[in-house]
């Protein structure tokens, strides 16, 4: 099975005010709770194991029933080392995949592959309408200072929780609330936008609106379409 196990049925760039979120439906959007991997930034595990290995290898590395690749990265995200999470790996699936993940691990700057397009000028033309930008993503404490180091647009937030240093991860609603408290803001007024269906569903659960996310000149339409004052696309 490739990609995150568990990801439900969801349509793209539709907001999205299920169950408890469902009283915030049309009210004011004051602040917007962005995911990085492929919503701010392009992650692809892919990019990294092409130099050293074949393309059904890899493919056979990131079909999760194989190697439990995404297992291991929900793991790892939940605040295990890179270490530990090899070791598991190893438990688990063998030598040969727990020696591609300490590979993938080794060089895991080369899967953070560049910018979203349109992501930096929307957060830019939030900031400067008086809407609030914050971070919100599942990410390991041992490599995210590694996109850091790489991409200013995460230091153009206004704070940020990542899964890795507070022991917490999407989809469960607890990073949610604790996000929400440490942002100092409530979920009437918030926008979650993340890449993955589940995370959405998690974000409902907290009261807070969601969008799955795979355009940014989508998701800069169905902020102007729900009042938030940015320019628009131009059409002529």
């Amino acid at each position: 099975m490739k990609g995150w196990p568990g990801e439900p049925q969801m349509e793209y760039d539709v907001l999205m005010a299920d169950g408890n979120a469902a009283a915030n439906a049309g009210r004011q959007i004051t602040d917007v709770i962005f995911d990085f991997g492929n919503v701010l930034i392009y992650w692809d595990p892919a990019a990294v194991m092409t130099p050293r290995y074949s393309d059904g290898l890899v493919e056979q590395f990131l079909d999760n029933d194989v190697s439990g690749f995404y297992d291991i990265n929900n793991e790892l995200d939940a605040g295990m080392s890179n270490d530990d999470g090899v070791a598991l790996m190893r438990e688990r699936h063998g030598d040969q995949w727990a020696d591609m993940m300490r590979y993938y691990l080794d060089n895991f700057v080369d899967s953070l592959t560049g910018v979203v397009p349109g992501a930096r000028v929307l957060i830019n033309d939030l900031k400067a309408a008086g809407v609030h930008v914050w971070g919100l993503s599942n990410w390991q404490k041992d490599s995210f200072p590694i996109a850091l180091d790489n991409f200013d647009i995460l230091c153009s937030l206004e704070d940020r929780v990542v899964s890795g240093y507070v022991g917490l991860r999407k989809p469960h609603r607890d990073i949610y609330d604790y996000a929400l408290k440490q942002f100092g803001i409530d979920a009437s007024g918030a926008l979650f936008v993340d890449d993955k269906a589940m995370n959405i569903v998690g974000a409902n659960e907290a009261g807070i609106r969601g969008v799955r996310f795979k355009d940014a000149r989508a998701l800069r339409t169905l902020l102007i379409d729900a009042g938030v004052a940015i320019p628009a696309v131009h059409e002529k």
